[in-house]
C-alpha cells in the first residue's frame, strides 16, 4: 500500500546518481540503500521522498509535505516538472557527450534553504572539501536545529547576533566570520530579501549579492545554481570544473579562463548542467574556491 504522494515521471530520471551527489553534504539525511532522503522545509516540517522506480521509469513517495504549496516546492527543488532528455539532446553534439552519456538524467536538484545555500558557499570559499563540510557541520550543530535526525541551518537572526570571536574559536578566519555575520544581519534585517531575488534576473542578483562583503562572483553564481536552480550559470573560477575540464580535454594543465569561455556558445542555454556533470565526472577530487 502507497502512503503519501505517488509522483511518476515520463522521462529518465537518475534520483539514484542525484542522492549520491546530496551525500557528498553531511548536512542532507541521505539513506543511499533505501533510495531516499529526508529534508526540511522552510515552514520546519521535514517531508521524506523515497524513489519507487528506476532511471527509466522514475516514481517516488512523498511523505509529510503539508499542502499542494509544498508539493510543487519538492517539485521544483528536484527538477521533477522539466523533462531532462532536451538538455541531454543538446549535448550530445558538444565535447561534453562522454559524461552526458554517462550520467544521463542526473537532475540539479535546488538546495533546501535559500539562506543555507549562501552561508554554506561563504563557508567554503577557498577551502578543500573535506574541511568545508567540517566548519558547515559545526556551524550548523552549534547554532541551527535539528528536527526528528534532520539537521536545519540556523535562523539568520541567531547568527547576526554572534560575536566574530564566537566564530573564531571554531576555526572560521575573522575575515570568513565577518562575512557570515554580515550576510545574516542583512537578511535578518530585510535589507537583502532572499526571497526576492527568485523573480529577478540573473545579473539582477549577482549586482546585488556581490555588493555584500564577502560575495564574489563565484559565490554569487552558486547562490544562483544551488538555491534558485537557475540553468546558464558556469563558475569558471571553480577548481573542480577547471579539473575536470583538464581531465577530459586530456591537458597537461589547467584551462585558461579564455579557454573555458571559448566552449560557452555550444554548451548555452545549459551551462549550469555542463557544470553539473563536470562536477559529477571527477566528484570524489572536486575541491571549492572562490
Amino acid at each position: 500500500m502507497v502512503i503519501g504522494n505517488l509522483i511518476t515521471l515520463p522521462f529518465i530520471y537518475d534520483f539514484d546518481g542525484a542522492l549520491e551527489r546530496l551525500a557528498g553534504d553531511p548536512v542532507n539525511s541521505v539513506d543511499i540503500l533505501n533510495r531516499s532522503i529526508r529534508f526540511p522545509m522552510e515552514e520546519g516540517n521535514v517531508v521524506t521522498l523515497q524513489a519507487t522506480g528506476m532511471k527509466e521509469a522514475p516514481s517516488f513517495v512523498l511523505n509529510g509535505i503539508l499542502n499542494d504549496v509544498q508539493l510543487n516546492t519538492v517539485k521544483d527543488i528536484f527538477h521533477f516538472n522539466q523533462p531532462l532528455e532536451d538538455i541531454h539532446l543538446h549535448f550530445q553534439d558538444t565535447d561534453l557527450a562522454p559524461i552526458f552519456n554517462i550520467h544521463e538524467g542526473t537532475p540539479l536538484v535546488r538546495s533546501f534553504s535559500l539562506y543555507g545555500t549562501l552561508m554554506r558557499s561563504i563557508i567554503h570559499q577557498q577551502l578543500n572539501m573535506s574541511f568545508a563540510n567540517t566548519l558547515t557541520m559545526r556551524f550548523i550543530k552549534a547554532f541551527g536545529t535539528e528536527i526528528d535526525g534532520v539537521l536545519q541551518y540556523p535562523l539568520p537572526e541567531v547568527i547576526a547576533n554572534l560575536e566574530v570571536s564566537t566564530l573564531r574559536d571554531m576555526q572560521f578566519s575573522s575575515r570568513k566570520a565577518e562575512y557570515l555575520i554580515g550576510l545574516s544581519q542583512a537578511v535578518a534585517s530585510g535589507s537583502l530579501d532572499l526571497e526576492k531575488l527568485q523573480r529577478l534576473e540573473d545579473k539582477e542578483v549577482i549586482d546585488i549579492l556581490t555588493n555584500y562583503r564577502g560575495v564574489g562572483p563565484w559565490t554569487a553564481q552558486s547562490f544562483l545554481m544551488s538555491g534558485l536552480g537557475r540553468q546558464n550559470l558556469f563558475p569558471v573560477a571553480d577548481i573542480g570544473l577547471q579539473n575536470a575540464l583538464k581531465n577530459l580535454w586530456g591537458m597537461d594543465k589547467k584551462p585558461t579562463r579564455e579557454e573555458i569561455i571559448a566552449r560557452f556558445p555550444t554548451w548555452s542555454p545549459y551551462l549550469s548542467y555542463a557544470a553539473l556533470y563536470l562536477w559529477r565526472s571527477i566528484e570524489k577530487n572536486s575541491f571549492s574556491s572562490k
